[in-house]
């Protein structure tokens, strides 16, 4: 009888160190993962996850101009439904940055960690034409998938919540843009982006 209680005993035991292990490696896995809240100034929200593992140096300066408060009131300039939202653009056309170019981790400029492919919900870098390390402020979230742009772009996270408000913000109506009459991206109304913030990191 005492053999039989020593044996449950131990068994619980076993099990409740079984599970504070897991519990451990689960909060170790989503530590490594920081995540970033975008509150639209409809109150509308998107929450991204990054990942350092794929684009360490994109993810750090992704962080780093939120923590700053860089994009906070910036507005979605660019808007492609079934293709992606753009935004990050401090002078809202296209063509301004944080006055900082990072280097392009994607395969075609010599970085071959970054494996995340750009399907839908996808976060990752903008950059100026041919230039591989360009990229400063601007990013795009993918609202279709374009695997094309895999390699060829510094895809750095996904969306984890608030696929509405992605859906919403690609339903913007446009017209014709200012930098090419012969893309239909720019919105007739202005899609603000209130605040970035780091939930955790």
């Amino acid at each position: 009888m005492f053999k039989l209680k020593c044996n449950k005993t131990l068994i619980l035991l076993l099990i409740s160190i079984c599970i504070i292990a897991l519990t451990s490696c689960s909060n170790q896995s989503s530590a490594k993962h920081p995540q970033v809240q975008f509150e639209m100034e409809n109150g509308d929200n998107m929450v991204f996850e990054l990942y350092p593992e794929y684009a360490p140096e994109t993810v750090s300066n992704f962080i780093s101009l939120t923590e700053d408060g860089f994009y906070n009131g910036l507005t979605f300039h660019r808007i492609m439904k079934g293709f992606m939202i753009q935004g990050g653009d401090p002078d809202g056309n296209g063509m301004g940055g944080s006055g900082k170019t990072i280097k392009g981790e994607f395969s075609t400029n010599g970085f071959t960690k970054n494996r995340l492919s750009h399907t839908k919900g996808v976060i990752s870098m903008a950059r100026n034409g041919a230039d591989m390390d360009s990229a400063s402020s601007q990013f795009f979230i993918m609202h279709g998938d374009n695997t094309v742009l895999d390699g060829s772009y510094a895809a750095f996270g996904k969306l984890v919540s608030g696929e509405e408000t992605l859906d919403k913000i690609a339903d913007t109506p446009v017209t014709a843009s200012d930098l090419d009459p012969d893309e239909m991206s720019k919105p007739t109304e202005t899609v603000k982006i209130k605040s970035v913030i780091v939930l955790n990191k």
